[in-house]
């Protein structure tokens, strides 16, 4: 049955790609070129699922809707799996792959930000007989002609996040992530508003050339477009941190020596945010208004140090990773053949805002300083993982 299906999946892929090569991927939201969006139809190498849907994390379904009965080799292709977010991510998706007894594999990569290796990842996800590839694709487009590839040999590929290009529905199954751009836009609304108008903002990304980065800074320099008063210091890009804690102290404490006055910073990574902390602590400067994805330690780290600074204050929104979840399941829909029509896109709202007294962050002194309490993971799933 599902050699048939391959073979099928692979002829139509070959017509469908010839049709997308001119085609970048837009990232106004962050998301690859959809197309028309809903489900493909008979020029789809993958009909049952829905592309291009909008909607909120209760929309994901129980990954046993999708299991199938036949056995699967699933894999996660991260592109750099050097944080607290990415080890969550995976421990998610692992817990989602358990929920399936068929599932005889769950395989898992880390290319160490190194773009060949990010590919040739794939490629031997593929040769080695795996079935479904839920991948970060920190590597962007240098991804696709290996995607496709794995696409064309019937496996069926999810991106998440981070965009690859290409067209979702024909060069892989979908691509599912938030609304990278209004993400970005809601947290610099947060900051300006908090910052009554006026200061200096920067932005802190995650890897140099990172096509997530690059679309929430997008709506972040939106954002600050509307505020004459707010001079965004990082005016021709993000601030590269590879979402790490330590090279985010180190290139904090330079802005800082740079600068002088910041008076706000909006993050893409609320775990590595707290070097950024770290730094204006040991300047001996006052802690900015500060806008980021939450973590356990990022809003401890506010409840220890905002009396002491009043400026400091601090709003976040999910972490998102859920998303996996959603990924994985159309993932399984495409190989399977069951019908899934769950959003390819997220919308996110803030969800912790110390200005708020109903939204005050949430520091949960009982789980790791890493835990991200938004992830999707049970308490006691984040207490193995960060034991």
């Amino acid at each position: 049955m599902h050699v048939k299906k391959r073979v099928v999946a692979a002829t139509s892929v070959v017509a469908a790609a010839v049709m997308a090569l001119s085609s970048c991927g837009g990232l106004s939201t962050g998301a690859p070129d959809s197309g028309s969006g809903g489900s493909g139809g008979a020029g789809s190498p993958w009909p049952t699922v829905k592309v291009g849907g909008v909607g909120v994390q209760s929309d994901i379904q129980d990954v046993t809707t999708f299991c199938g009965t036949e056995p699967i080799k699933i894999g996660y292709a991260d592109g750099n799996a050097n944080n607290t977010w990415r080890k969550a991510t995976i421990a998610l998706f692992r817990a989602q792959a358990a929920k399936c007894p068929n599932i005889t594999q769950v395989m898992v990569t880390d290319a160490q930000n190194n773009t060949q290796k990010a590919i040739s990842d794939i490629n031997s996800m593929v040769a080695q007989g795996v079935n479904v590839i839920v991948t970060f694709g920190d590597a962007g487009q240098a991804l696709l002609p290996a995607i496709r590839k794995a696409n064309a040999a019937g496996v069926a590929v999810v991106p998440i996040v981070s965009s690859i290009g290409g067209t979702p529905g024909k060069d892989y199954v979908d691509f599912v992530s938030e609304d990278v751009e209004a993400y970005g836009r809601t947290l610099a609304d947060w900051a300006v508003r908090t910052m009554h108008g006026k200061g200096n903002l920067v932005m802190l990304g995650g890897v140099a050339g990172s096509a997530y980065s690059r679309t929430v800074y997008d709506g972040v320099k939106k954002a600050v477009a509307e505020h004459p008063g707010i001079r965004l210091l990082n005016s021709d890009g993000y601030v590269a941190t590879d979402w790490d804690v330590s090279k985010t102290q180190q290139v904090v404490a330079g802005l800082i020596t740079k600068y002088g006055k910041i008076d706000g910073i909006v993050s893409d990574f609320g775990g590595g945010s707290v070097g950024g902390i770290r730094a204006f602590i040991a300047a001996n400067k006052p802690l900015p208004v500060w806008a980021a994805n939450d973590s356990n330690e990022f809003a401890g780290l506010w409840h220890r140090y905002h009396k002491q600074y009043p400026s400091y204050q601090i709003a976040t929104e999910s972490s998102r990773n859920w998303v996996v979840q959603a990924a994985l399941n159309k993932g399984l829909a495409a190989h399977n053949g069951i019908a899934d029509t769950e959003p390819s896109t997220y919308n996110l709202q803030i969800i912790e805002d110390s200005t708020n007294p109903e939204m005050m962050p949430k520091y949960d002194t009982s789980l790791p300083d890493d835990a991200i309490l938004s992830s999707g993971l049970t308490v006691d799933q984040l207490k193995a993982l960060y034991k």
